[in-house]
């Protein structure tokens, strides 16, 4: 596959998994009238509905990682070339912010901001890794052609047994930074976050190697 179409592939799917991650925060707080759970509900079923069927269009393409924690992984692995690696990361990056400007167009918001939104302390910190390392362990142990359902599934669930609300993605933290809306994360609060998922990264693959071995392998996430 051109390198030049998976670039794409996860750029687009990076930028439009964002929009629906902010784009569902936005309107999920503006209909609610005040009440968090119902805007976090609403989030919560976008993101599961976007993201499985981002997987599902892209993966046949680029293997739809839209996560850097993902793609280092996968080339830790061997399941992509690690001349790959850093221009996989820088796309996912730069889609995650065109994202976050998009769902600003889309709702007549300044289309430039940055975050205000606190998010950290140890609680939050675990939580990412812990989300982290659950979605690492559903993609690389998933049955042949379950990957996109189970990874929706499981981010649906995390949004709402992590106290972070389940980022689990270096390029969606990148994203939030420039939305300062229901989804954002404020920049000193990013590092925390960005940490907290290499290290539920590299748990998972400790994890997944003292486990018996995954079903054959399908497309992956």
């Amino acid at each position: 596959m051109d390198l030049s179409r998976k670039l794409l592939a996860e750029g687009l799917g990076t930028a439009l998994l964002l929009a629906v991650v902010i784009g569902s925060g936005i309107m999920g707080e503006r209909l609610s009238g005040g009440n968090v759970a119902i805007a976090l509900l609403a989030n919560t079923l976008a993101t599961v509905g976007g993201l499985y069927v981002l997987i599902e269009v892209m993966g046949p393409v680029s293997g739809a990682h839209f996560n850097p924690a993902v793609s280092a992984v996968m080339a830790f692995r061997g399941e992509l070339p690690r001349a790959e690696l850093l221009p996989y990361v820088a796309a996912q990056l730069v889609g995650a912010m065109l994202g976050a400007w998009l769902a600003h167009l889309m709702f007549e918001l300044p289309v430039l901001q940055v975050s205000a939104k606190l998010r950290t302390g140890t609680g939050q910190w675990v939580a990412e890794a812990v989300a982290t390392a659950g979605l690492l362990l559903v993609i690389l142990r998933a049955p042949p052609g379950r990957v996109a359902a189970m990874v929706a599934a499981y981010i649906g669930a995390a949004y709402w047994f992590t106290a972070s609300t389940s980022f689990a993605n270096p390029a969606a933290v990148f994203g939030r930074l420039f939305s300062d809306s229901f989804a954002g994360i404020s920049p000193q609060s990013a590092p925390g976050f960005v940490a907290a998922e290499l290290v539920g990264a590299a748990v998972a693959l400790a994890i997944h190697a003292r486990l018996a071995p995954a079903a054959p392998r399908g497309l992956r996430a």
